[in-house]
């Protein structure tokens, strides 16, 4: 694997981080504050092309390989870990799945609206009483006549209040993973009610929101991919998406590593800057490791994915170092601005918050560790 960007990566990710310091940065606080992002940005991130890189431009994307993806989800992250979960959703889970196993009907009638912002997308897979269990999850999807009818709950649903379209998960066969199938469900159907999550730890901006269904009506042609294969749709989107969580992982990583570095330097206690002092630079040390360390694993699912080679394992190793690094980076982040990282002035309280939810979803830490012990041993230890 070459680790040399191309031109065209390179400025993608120049592209990226001026638009997180021209239309992101300056508003950080008080989305956080109000618990809401600006919708407006939305709009932004269709009209430079982030909402449909790595879709190809016959679909309304802006092409691209899954580096170049990256780059941008890192960027984003440092931004905002809110702002770059609705791309991580929309794009990264919804529009590659519909591109994936999505009838040409449905590439044709989805992808450009969420490749310009005028839609976004939403993953509905979690319920209340299944999380990292999702094979076993309770909505039900019931045939009558040529439609589907479908009745459930769910739950943590990122972009669930904006969103146009669901992809939601639903049991139409036996127990277990093989009975689930998963449907394009436009949330304007009836039957389909929303609310809201507030009162979050972090991503405290994000539109998350839990789903009713009751009694939705779609018609058949409303499915994805075959019947009795929505688990696989799954997985295979959440693979992916463990890659772009740790890019935006590595974003965290970045932006506490900027922060700190500046403040350590800036701040001075005993007359000297407190960057002079050992155990400060060890703090600073092992943001810049996990840094690297974060960023490279994320790169190499990446070259996978474009190679067209397996990348399940990778994924998930990715994911678990990225989201556990970043939890680490701003913890030592917050050390090194001592009682000003407690207060919302400065960023890296923030990141801290919005970096101790990425060990939860899409799988847990523990879920991971589970994931890659059986690669190595072929023994399912669940």
């Amino acid at each position: 694997m070459d680790l040399t960007l191309s031109e065209e990566q390179q400025a993608v990710r120049a592209l990226a981080a001026e638009f997180v310091n021209k239309e992101v940065l300056p508003h950080v606080r008080d989305w956080d504050r109000a618990e809401k992002v600006d919708t407006a940005i939305v709009a932004k991130l269709g009209e430079i092309g982030f909402l449909g890189l790595t879709i190809p431009e016959e679909y309304g994307g802006s092409g691209g390989d899954h580096t170049t993806y990256c780059l941008m989800i890192e960027e984003l992250g440092r931004g905002d870990s809110s702002v770059r979960g609705i791309v991580s959703v929309s794009l990264g889970l919804v529009a590659k799945s519909i591109l994936t196993f999505g009838t040409e009907e449905q590439r044709r009638e989805w992808l450009p609206r969420l490749c310009s912002g005028e839609a976004l997308g939403c993953f509905a897979l979690t319920e209340p009483g299944t999380g990292s269990d999702a094979g076993s999850l309770t909505t039900r999807a019931v045939r009558d006549g040529d439609d589907w009818v479908i009745s459930g709950e769910k739950v943590f649903i990122t972009n669930g209040t904006w969103a146009e379209v669901a992809i939601v998960f639903a049991r139409t066969g036996e127990e277990g993973p093989r009975g689930v199938t998963a449907f394009l469900v436009p949330t304007s159907a009836a039957g389909l009610d929303r609310r809201e999550i507030h009162g979050k730890l972090g991503l405290r901006g994000q539109a998350t929101a839990e789903l009713v269904l009751d009694q939705v009506r779609v018609p058949g042609s409303a499915r994805l991919g075959e019947e009795g294969k929505g688990f696989r749709i799954a997985m295979t989107a959440l693979d992916k998406g463990r890659m772009s969580l740790a890019a935006g992982c590595t974003g965290i990583i970045q932006g506490c590593l900027d922060a700190a570095v500046e403040y350590a330097s800036a701040r001075r206690q005993f007359g000297k800057p407190i960057a002079s002092y050992q155990l400060v630079q060890q703090l600073l040390a092992q943001i810049r490791i996990d840094l690297d360390a974060s960023r490279l694993l994320a790169w190499r699912v990446a070259d996978l994915i474009d190679r067209g080679e397996k990348f399940t394992t990778e994924a998930s190793i990715a994911k678990l170092f990225a989201s556990e690094a970043a939890v680490r980076a701003a913890n030592n982040a917050l050390q090194v601005f001592g009682g000003y990282g407690y207060v919302d002035e400065f960023p890296v309280g923030k990141y801290l918050r919005d970096a101790r939810v990425t060990t939860l979803y899409e799988g847990t830490s523990q879920i991971q560790h589970l994931l890659i012990g059986r690669a190595l041993t072929g023994v399912n230890a669940f």
